[in-house]
């Protein structure tokens, strides 16, 4: 997984997009901690929107 926070932000919602049907289903099949990445993500200013199942 990309350390790059924007490459994450990329790369999250596009396997999201893709082949998961929310964020607990990719954090669980990639053995990432749902919290850590959020925190990553967060700290450019980027928040799982649950609705649209991306990161907004």
């Amino acid at each position: 997984m990309p350390d790059d926070p924007m490459l994450l932000l990329s790369y999250v919602n596009t396997e999201l997009r893709d082949f998961y049907p929310d964020f607990r289903s990719f954090c669980e099949d990639k053995g990432v901690s749902e919290r850590e990445l959020c925190e990553k993500l967060r700290g450019i200013n980027y928040e799982y929107d649950k609705n649209l199942n991306r990161f907004v």
